[in-house]
């Protein structure tokens, strides 16, 4: 946030949090979670032993990205999808991208 006014970094830190509320919200529609979205934490593992997603649940979550947040996903960018913070990140440097 080097260089940012408070108000740009302010911006920012919201259009973050309502990524991350938005892919919250639906992945747990379209995984059938039983979980709210509070009770997801941004840095738990999304696969293994975090919310226990399979690679089915990876295909679901290429869709989800695609189509809720308009950027593309690359085979080569699935690492960036451990957890929910890393895949904001992703949207966001991809939804940068698009703009700059």
């Amino acid at each position: 946030m080097a260089g940012m006014t408070r108000e740009q970094a302010q911006a920012q830190a919201k259009r973050r949090q309502e990524i991350t509320n938005r892919l919250k919200e639906v992945l747990i529609e379209r995984l059938m979670l039983p979980l709210e979205p509070d009770e997801i934490a941004e840095d738990s593992p999304l696969f293994g032993s975090g919310l226990g997603l399979d690679s089915v649940d990876a295909l679901e979550i290429v869709v989800v990205v695609e189509s809720n947040f308009g950027v593309s996903i690359a085979d080569d960018d699935m690492q960036a999808f451990r957890s929910i913070n890393t895949v904001v990140d992703f949207i966001e440097a991809k939804q940068e991208e698009m703009e700059g």
